[in-house]
């Protein structure tokens, strides 16, 4: 079946849209980082492994990709995903955790380089300057007179880093081992997560906090939206993905503002400016280069 060009890009901007909620309802939770991993591990986990069992056509075939190298690395990074982002926006004003997160793209382009060999141009490494020039500024934006460094935004900015690091892994994982049955792997690795928050809270303190906000979004917003997502990358350009996911980063910190008030300070916004800036500037120039090669072969 064919569908319009512009099936992907719908595709895309929908998961988009239907993830930028996620950051209000973990603050909406007044859950700690350990609790909020826990129950979105559990819950996503669950939801995506038993999407697998029912979609799966072979999964006897399938459940011996997880014991295989590329299958543990994916585990392994989906539980620093969860466990980092959490804690991040625990511990964050949530504007810094998501401006870090967004160097997905060129964290993967960096990996490529390191572990594919492929080539790293210069404007890789002008997006880099530029973006950490960005973070920086907004770790540098408290609330008081002048430049001061604020603690919590540097804790947040290096937390969404590492989750960008551990997310640009798994899709350079994946795009090297297309045969992982993505739902099984990713969502053994969130139940690992989950396991181990719930490991560090104690079954007691699981129901302090609103639990409805993790259920929405462990059970609804994380599996919708990485189903359409991963399904976008089908029939568009890794390019035009990575361009639309970057509405999280702006539209994830209004909907934290509008839901309780959290409004990112002026230099925030200003490094946010940049680094979102900066990173579509990159993605828009690497997706027309790579359709530019394309149309010369």
């Amino acid at each position: 079946m064919r569908h319009h060009p512009l099936f992907g890009v719908a595709l895309a901007g929908i998961g988009t849209l239907v993830l930028t909620p996620d950051s209000l309802l973990m603050r909406l939770s007044e859950m700690d980082g350990f609790q909020m991993t826990a129950w979105r591990g559990l819950l996503m986990g669950t939801v995506m492994v038993g999407l697998w069992a029912l979609l799966s056509r072979d999964r006897a075939g399938e459940l011996r990709h997880l014991f295989t190298r590329a299958g543990g690395v994916i585990v392994v990074c989906q539980f620093f995903n969860s466990l980092l982002f959490c804690l991040g926006i625990a511990l964050a004003p949530v504007a810094v955790v998501l401006f870090g997160l967004a160097t997905v793209p060129v964290c993967a382009a960096l990996l490529a380089w390191v572990l594919l060999g492929e080539a790293t141009r210069v404007a890789t490494w002008v997006t880099i300057v530029a973006v950490m020039s960005g973070i920086g500024i907004a770790v540098l934006g408290g609330e008081g007179e002048g430049v001061e460094l604020n603690l919590a935004a540097l804790a947040g900015a290096g937390f969404g880093l590492g989750v960008a690091f551990v997310l640009a892994l798994n899709f350079v994982v994946i795009r090297s081992a297309p045969q992982l049955p993505i739902m099984l792997v990713i969502g053994v690795g969130a139940f690992c997560a989950g396991s181990f928050g719930l490991a560090v809270t104690g079954v007691e303190r699981m129901a302090e906090g609103h639990v409805w906000a993790m259920a929405t979004t462990g059970m609804i917003v994380l599996p919708v939206s990485f189903f359409m997502l991963s399904l976008a990358s089908r029939y568009t350009h890794a390019s035009n993905v990575s361009l639309l996911m970057l509405l999280e980063t702006v539209l994830g910190p209004l909907w934290v503002w509008l839901g309780v008030g959290e409004a990112p300070t002026p230099m925030m916004v200003l490094g946010g400016v940049i680094v979102v800036g900066s990173l579509a500037l990159y993605i828009l120039w690497t997706g027309r280069r790579r359709r530019g090669s394309a149309s010369a072969r």
